[in-house]
């Protein structure tokens, strides 16, 4: 499955009021958990390895698992590189046989941004590979403060000359959302959203779901996002189901008995992000 389904993936859910989902792996389990969950919820799913799991794992591992995974898969799977902030991972990850990456530019100048969201894009197209880019910022993990302010906003002026200079498959918005656990009230700013979607004619990603309540991420698909990522809440499931599995096990662990125990709960967070994003029944 290449970067052109993607595309097909993500107009069909603009059309018919739903996103789909992309969730972050750390391994070939929580991987596993991620396929089976949607296969289960009959929806298209996006699973997308960060530049972490990337360097230590390595782009052709994570490539050869994950595209056996998909020519198997009974619904539409993609594999994504999320948050590549340098061209050449990008390039490593698209020789590799990834179908979709993100080239993460957004804390360059817009001129800066766009050049190298065009230097993705100039490699990848060829090859039928999907670019995501991004515009506006997405904050770390467990940023306090005002998610209304406009440190966190994408400007529509900057969206659209970012989509017109390099014709990119996907832009993900800054529209006050923020990587990991929220300590704050997340406030989306839905007009922005709105503007932006009018603006541009391109899918529209949101990341930093994991802490957005559902009504919001409901009402943001609405307003124009096509994409939801999550990530947080799938590494904290995993790794917090592990820990209690490790203790319950005590000083003679067995491998496989820990991780078929592990893995079915994160499945089940799996399913419901996916209700969540309305992409159940949808593949």
């Amino acid at each position: 499955m290449d970067g052109l389904t993607l595309k097909k993936l993500l107009r069909k859910a603009d059309e018919n009021g739903y996103a789909v989902p992309s969730f972050n792996y750390s391994d070939i389990w929580d991987f596993k958990a991620i396929v089976q969950a949607a296969e289960e919820e009959e929806a298209p799913v996006m699973i997308a390895s960060n530049p972490l799991v990337v360097g230590e794992l390595g782009a052709k591992f994570c490539a050869g698992f994950a595209n056996a995974a998909m020519d198997q898969a009974e619904v539409p799977l993609i594999h994504h590189l999320d948050h590549s902030f340098t061209v050449e991972m990008c390039r490593d990850c698209i020789d590799s046989g990834y179908p979709s990456v993100m080239i993460d530019a957004s804390k360059h100048d817009l001129e800066t941004n766009i050049q190298m969201v065009r230097q993705v894009m100039d490699y990848a197209r060829p090859k039928h590979v999907h670019v995501e880019g991004e515009i506006g910022k997405i904050k770390g993990k467990g940023i306090e403060g005002d998610f209304k302010g406009g440190d966190f906003l994408a400007e529509v002026e900057d969206a659209a000359a970012l989509v017109k200079a390099t014709q990119v498959d996907s832009l993900a918005v800054g529209i006050g959302s923020a990587h990991g656990f929220y300590k704050g009230k997340p406030e989306l700013n839905f007009k922005r959203l709105a503007e932006i979607n009018k603006a541009v004619d391109t899918p529209l990603v949101l990341h930093g779901g994991t802490g957005i309540p559902q009504e919001d991420i409901q009402r943001a698909i609405k307003e124009g996002i096509n994409k939801v990522n999550v990530g947080t809440i799938i590494h904290c499931t995993y790794m917090n189901n592990l820990r209690e599995e490790l203790n319950r096990a005590g000083d003679n662990p067995y491998t496989l008995d820990v991780m078929k125990a592990v893995y079915p709960k994160v499945k089940e967070v799996v399913k419901r992000w996916i209700r969540v994003c309305m992409a159940n029944g949808k593949a």
